[in-house]
This record gives structure tokens, sequence and C-alpha cells, in this order.
């Protein structure tokens, strides 16, 4: 359900208004009244319905959003600082200080899946076109760098227990006997700290082996007892897990995380650190004025010159023109 009011109505007339004690030339400030808050809440609308709990503002997700996108900040950060700039709050359409968070954290990856993959580029769409006459440059500098995940260095190990233990929670959310290798899983599992120790890498190899092996005998365990339709919930997850435990070493497109399958190994060739995991990410910004007019998110690791066609025919898209040059690296490319 649609939130009705943003916040609740002064206590006092002795009180001033948030907007009366900040400083007007403080640029969160400046951007607030050129933010079209009308076009947000009339696109973000129709997700919302006219029953059930009330829902956060609109006007206070979009300007969270932003917020954590301008100090790139997690969540976490941008909720907790909220609360303690008034400023952040101001720009999030609050008339009152307040002491309390705005909402959970999840709640913006909440926002983030109502609204999809249209909404987010609404908002980076009007967001750039705030610049209207920096968007008329003709030079553009585009540059891809890695927008990492937040994952652990993938071990085959890690995934092996992962497997196991979530098979387990299946099998008693469902009331299903199912094989607990609870000696051997401690044993196998402890065994794995040994991972530095050149003297006892057999030890550690044989355990690794050993829980591939239970957790193989798991997930066909529990596709002959559980019933046909309880399956079909869990079809996808059972197909990565087999792609996870049929692996070979010399296998392309591996999973580095069970719930972030789409991640992907990059080398970037940086010295302080050659290898990351995440998606590659192309930008592209005006050459004068430094106006981002184009971020492309790649589900592949393609090669840095592969990606510019994808990065101009969004930049055309938001620009309303193709950049005449298009500067990457040290390179100088004609379109």
């Amino acid at each position: 359900m649609k939130s009705k009011k943003l916040c609740s109505p002064r206590k006092s007339f002795l009180m001033p208004a948030l907007a009366e004690q900040l400083d007007p030339r403080q640029p969160l400030k400046k951007l607030v009244d050129k933010l079209p808050r009308e076009e947000f809440e009339k696109a973000f609308g129709e997700h919302y319905s006219a029953t059930g709990r009330p829902a956060q503002p609109v006007r206070l997700m979009v300007g969270l959003l932003l917020l954590k996108h301008l100090e790139n900040l997690s969540d976490e950060s941008v909720v907790d600082r909220w609360v303690r700039d008034p400023y952040y709050q101001y720009f999030c359409g609050i008339e009152e200080f307040q002491w309390e968070l705005p909402c959970d954290p999840s709640d913006l990856v909440y926002f983030r899946r109502r609204i999809g993959e249209e909404g987010v580029s609404l908002i980076f769409t009007v967001s750039a076109r705030m610049h209207e006459e920096e968007l008329t440059e003709t030079e553009v500098i585009v540059d891809t760098t890695v927008q990492e995940k937040d994952i652990t260095f993938p071990i085959d190990t890690k995934f092996y227990r992962k497997i196991i233990q979530y098979f387990w929670k299946i099998a008693d959310s469902h009331e299903v006997k199912l094989r607990r290798y609870g000696k051997a899983f401690r044993i196998h599992l402890m065994a794995q700290r040994w991972r530095e120790s050149k003297e006892k890498r057999k030890l550690l190899l044989k355990g690794q082996r050993r829980l591939r092996t239970i957790a193989g005998t798991l997930i066909r365990e529990l596709e002959r007892k559980l019933p046909n339709e309880i399956q079909d919930v869990y079809s996808e997850a059972f197909k990565l897990y087999r792609r996870v435990l049929n692996r070979k070493p010399r296998d392309k497109n591996n999973i580095y995380s069970l719930h972030e399958p789409g991640v992907y190994f990059i080398a970037k060739g940086k010295e302080h650190k050659k290898y990351e995991f995440g998606c590659k990410a192309s930008i592209a910004m005006t050459k004068d004025s430094g106006i981002i007019d184009s971020a492309v998110a790649h589900m592949t690791n393609q090669f840095d010159g592969h990606t510019l066609p994808e990065v101009l025919e969004l930049a055309d898209a938001i620009m309303g023109q193709t950049p005449n040059k298009a500067i990457m690296d040290l390179s100088l490319i004609h379109i």
C-alpha cells in the first residue's frame, strides 16, 4: 500500500522547520529543488496497491538510492548516516529532524526489486537529464571498471558445506528423513584447516573429495524422496548445485558464489588487486563537464573495446544524440 504522508506535521510552532536550519549553499540543499519528485511518484505509483500495510514513501526510497550512489555507500551505511545527517533527511523530504532509522536496510532491496531494472534506469535517466546543457557535448570519456560482489574467496569446500547444510534444511522443513553423516561431516570439515600445511595436504584433499561425495549422495536421495511438486520449487537450486558438484578443473563459466551465480572472475591488471570477483561495468561521461550519461553492467567478461557499442547506445537514448568521439584510455575512437 502506498504511503499517504511523508512525515508527521510539526509538533510545535516554536520549532523551526528543517529547511530553515540548513545552509542553502550546501549541494544537497540546492539539488532538492531540481529533482522531479512528481515524476518518480507517478511512475512508481503503479507498483503499489490500495490495500495492505503502508509502504515507505517513494520520495524517501528514491532519495536513499540516490544518496547511496552519490556517496558510494552500502544499504546499511546510507541508512545509518541518514539518522545523523540533517541534509540527508531534507534531501529525502523530511520536514523535521528525525532520531529514528527511516527504514530497514533490506527495504532498499525490496524497493529495487519492486521498481525493477526499468525503474532504476528511470532514476538514472532523470538525474542525468538535470544537466541538459552539459549533455550537449559531443565528446565522451568511456572506461570500464569492476563492480565487486560481497563474496568470500571461492573454495570448493565452502560450496560443499553450504550445499550439505541446505539439503538438511530442506529435509527438516518437509519432514523427509535424510542421512546426516554427522561425524564424518565434522571430521572432513575440520581437516580443511590444514590448507596451508604441506604435510597434511593428503588429509585435506581426502576430506574435500568426501564432502563432495556426501553432497552428491544427499541430492540424489532428496530427488527420490521429495514429491514432484516440491521438487519443482527447488529445481533451479538443484540445477545450480549439480553444476558445482560436476565441474572439472579446466571448465569455463565456473560458479564462484552460490547466492550470486552471475559473478565471474576478472583480471584487470591492477598491481594492488590482480583478481576481482563481480561483473564488469562501463561508464561514459562528458569530457568537459564530467556528467555521467551512461552506465552499463555486462553479464559476461567481454573485452573492453567490445563494450563500446552498448555504452554509446544508452548514451544516445539519454543524451538524445550519439557522441562524435569516445575516448578510451589512450586511444581516440571516431564514431
